[in-house]
């Protein structure tokens, strides 16, 4: 874990806190982490495996979940799983994954199984703790502004952070709630994956497989058929544009072969 210079602040007023779960095996890592959220306001549980893990979260429901992915016996990813099955399909709890540098296929799964964001290891303590405020400053309340907002029988609700479709609810993740609502906002603008990561995100940089990870999982859970996309459509070479409905007119094999070309960049 990479140094920090420095003493870190204290909460002060406007800042975002909360209960975070800790979940990691190495003492070390985990009593550091815990350390710089207290010290930034955030209440602190631990955990140093998958099934403790569990049952802290099932005692006291955390707001955000830091989760190593990497623990003995069960791993981040099953627990992560199981958390977001925990949720019925009401709002999940986010959850913020460690990986180790250079896994991008394990960062990548960690995002296909719903994590709402990561952090690479060496990481910088005040990364972490910045990374978790800007992921709960968009869970919160104060973050759900202007009206409900509603296309091709989808309907968001920023208030509540509840999105249906035809009537039904989405089990949507922190960011894919984020992610539909800003396609909402900007129906027929094609937005590219820098756009999307700065606009939803609030990245100025970073992995790009993140938004086209994000992507995919949203049209599983939005589209009829997700490999033929009529709702967020794949335009090559550009980004995304969504079509506040399908348009028969156009070519599905094109678009397909778009979504399945853009999906394997991931």
């Amino acid at each position: 874990m990479a140094s920090s210079n420095g003493t870190d602040r204290g909460p002060s007023s406007g800042d975002v806190t909360g209960r975070v779960l800790v979940v990691d095996d190495d003492p070390t890592v985990s009593e550091v982490v815990a350390g710089y959220l207290e010290r930034a306001g955030f209440t602190v549980d631990r955990a140093a495996d998958g099934p403790t893990a569990l049952e802290a979260a099932a005692r006291h429901r955390p707001d955000l979940v830091v989760l190593d992915l990497m623990l003995p016996g069960m791993d981040g990813l099953e627990v992560c799983r199981r958390l977001r099955a925990r949720s019925g399909g009401g709002p999940s709890v986010p959850v913020v994954m460690l990986t180790a540098r250079g896994d991008e296929d394990d960062r990548i799964l960690g995002l296909e199984v719903g994590a709402d964001d990561y952090v690479t290891k060496p990481f910088s303590p005040r990364e972490l703790v910045l990374r978790v405020r800007s992921v709960l400053r968009r869970a919160s309340p104060a973050a759900a502004d202007g009206p409900g907002l509603a296309a091709a029988g989808l309907a968001v609700d920023p208030a509540a952070r509840r999105a249906t479709k035809d009537g039904s609810e989405l089990a949507l993740t922190l960011r894919e709630f984020d992610l539909l609502a800003y396609f909402l906002r900007h129906p027929g603008q094609v937005c590219d994956r820098e756009r999307l990561m700065r606009e939803v995100w609030g990245w100025e940089f970073g992995d790009l497989s993140t938004v086209t990870v994000h992507v995919r999982r949203l049209r599983s859970k939005i589209e009829e058929d997700p490999a033929d996309p009529q709702l967020i459509r794949t335009v090559w070479g550009a980004g995304y544009r969504f079509e506040a409905g399908p348009h028969p007119s156009d070519r599905p094999t094109a678009e397909a072969a778009a979504t399945r070309a853009e999906d394997g960049r991931a």
